[in-house]
């Protein structure tokens, strides 16, 4: 989730960055659970077509039972840079579709559990294939409660609760699946991931480490632990403002002036916009002030970009005393995303997240609606749900445009304690119909048949 330059913090603007998500959506592209969700489907997909014809292939004994195949693994290569800010989403992505892609997840051989149990992994995989993480998980529960030392079981289960993001869970059962077969690389991969997303850096350092001994070859393992060694680094060094709502970083005593004024930016935007919602973060929120170097070393972001969240607010402070409305606007839509996700981890569709972030900036929504006005056919709801990096860049404007405008007028109409209560249904896993139903008092098609 990230903010762009669109006065200058960093640098001037392009032509490219008029409005203030074009290149944004350039480069991230579809939201993080749903890369991660399309990659599932078609990797997973891949290991039933595979399966399906190893099957074929495979001995079977004398009462037709399948008594076992061996299949091959290697990591997926590394994407092409641009389709997520964050290095720990772009590993997690590949990692899950690397797991998939491989037969690390075959039906267990039957001469080891019974035929229900292998039936009930079969069905897990297909319902992480499918996009369904609930119904995955609810499967691997039931074939670990048969098979509780079957380490591909607690493998899957962890990376269900991974896209339901039940960080926690995850965490357990990548640990537990490592207990029972510590050379199962594909979980340490993901446990460091899911280790750094809950802000476990020392953690995730420690899990890599051992990771690139049993795997010295995994280049990309090595290439993140570097990484997060540079960050931890860096972070070692700075001093720390603290705050009633917000722990800022910063190096360096020339830049302490910088992070009082980000404190009482971000202070401000606390005030105003938990009060427009009526809820606040549950815990400080951790900001991290950078040089431009250092923030796209650490968070991979191109060049544009004036700020990213990933658990933490992270903005390039260059020039950030030269155009305070510039800094008020990227810390409040950082902020944003920050109490977001403290309403909801899960199951925000992007229109209404970037949304929400975008009107909650300030007031003046001016661009947006001389986007739209000079658009030559407005932008259906349903294709801003989850993905967007398939538009072009004036499509991205104008689709950035209507998210804010969708977002404003649900404020106006519903208040902010319904759109938190909205957010609060969504992420304990309510659909968003019912959701929608329930907190605005009307359903979302007539609410979408009602916008201009």
């Amino acid at each position: 989730m990230e903010t762009l330059v669109r006065f200058g913090i960093s640098r001037r603007c392009s032509p490219a960055e008029e409005y203030p998500f074009d290149a944004a959506l350039q480069a991230t592209g579809r939201s993080t659970d749903e890369t991660i969700r399309l990659r599932i489907l078609r990797g997973a997909t891949g290991v039933m077509r595979r399966f399906t014809a190893e099957r074929r292939a495979a001995s079977f004994g004398p009462f037709g039972m399948q008594v076992g195949y061996a299949t091959n693994c290697r990591m997926a290569e590394r994407p092409h840079r641009g389709s997520d800010s964050m290095a720990w989403r772009r590993w997690l992505r590949d990692a899950i579709l690397s797991l998939c892609l491989s037969a690390v997840v075959p039906v267990c051989v039957l001469a080891q559990i019974d035929p229900k149990t292998a039936l009930l992994e079969r069905g897990a995989w297909d319902a992480l294939a499918a996009g369904r993480a609930h119904a995955a998980a609810d499967a691997f529960r039931e074939a670990i409660a048969a098979d509780p030392k079957n380490a591909r079981l607690h493998l899957g289960a962890g990376m269900a609760a991974t896209l339901e993001r039940r960080d926690a869970d995850a965490k357990e059962a990548f640990e537990r699946a490592l207990a029972l077969d510590p050379k199962l690389t594909q979980a340490r991969v993901l446990l460091g991931q899911i280790q750094y997303r809950m802000g476990d850096a020392a953690g995730a350092i420690r899990t890599y480490e051992a990771l690139v001994i049993v795997a010295p070859d995994n280049r990309e393992a090595q290439a993140t632990l570097e990484r997060w060694r540079r960050e931890a680094d860096l972070h070692g060094r700075m001093t720390q403002a603290i705050g009633s709502h917000f722990t800022v970083s910063f190096e360096g005593l020339a830049e302490a002036v910088v992070a009082s004024e980000a404190l009482d930016s971000l202070d401000r935007a606390y005030w105003r916009i938990g009060q427009i919602l009526g809820s606040y973060p549950s815990a400080p929120v951790p900001v991290v002030l950078y040089t431009g170097e250092q923030f796209r070393d650490i968070t991979r972001a191109p060049t544009w970009a004036a700020g990213a969240f990933d658990g933490i607010i992270r903005v390039p402070m260059r020039g950030a005393l030269d155009n305070p409305k510039e800094l008020d606007r990227v810390l409040a839509h950082e902020f944003t995303h920050a109490l977001i996700r403290t309403l909801a981890s899960r199951g925000v569709p992007t229109w209404l997240s970037e949304g929400l972030a975008t009107a909650l900036e300030s007031g003046d929504l001016e661009w947006a609606k001389q986007r739209i006005a000079h658009a030559p056919a407005p932008v259906p709801l349903r294709a801003l749900q989850s993905g967007l990096g398939r538009m072009t860049g004036d499509q991205a404007q104008l689709a950035y445009a209507t998210s804010a405008l969708v977002a404003h007028r649900l404020l106006d109409e519903a208040g902010g304690f319904a759109i938190a209560n909205l957010l609060r249904d969504l992420g304990s896993g309510v659909d968003f119909e019912s959701a929608f139903l329930h907190r605005i008092q009307r359903s979302f098609a007539d609410f979408q048949s009602s916008m201009p």
